[in-house]
Order: C-alpha cells, then sequence, then structure tokens
C-alpha cells in the first residue's frame, strides 16, 4: 500500500470520528433512506425486463 492511501483513509477516519453524534445518526438516517429508496426502484424496474423476457421465450 501506498502512503498516499494510507493517508486518504487516516484523514477520512479522523474527520468521520471528529463529528458530532447528532450528524452521525442524521448521515445514517439519510444513508438508509437513500438506500431504501433504490432498492425499491430496483426491486419494481428490475421485474419488468425479466417479464418481457419470459413472454418472449414463450413464442
Amino acid at each position: 500500500m501506498s502512503n498516499d492511501y494510507i493517508k486518504g483513509v487516516t484523514e477520512k477516519v479522523v474527520s468521520y470520528m471528529d463529528l458530532p453524534r447528532e450528524e452521525k445518526r442524521k448521515r445514517r438516517e439519510e444513508h438508509k433512506a437513500e438506500k431504501q429508496q433504490k432498492n425499491n426502484l430496483n426491486r419494481w424496474f428490475g421485474v419488468l425486463p425479466l417479464a418481457i423476457r419470459i413472454s418472449l421465450k414463450k413464442d
């Protein structure tokens, strides 16, 4: 590993540790909400191409 990589990771860890507890909770909640929204979109739009593919294979 290079020193630049270790330095970058260390800076990110230290900056995260310096955040107040409320800010960390807020970030986690936002991340969970964003992840849930993406999951719902993938769940519904991911089924459509599969359904089309199956219906075309029957012919």
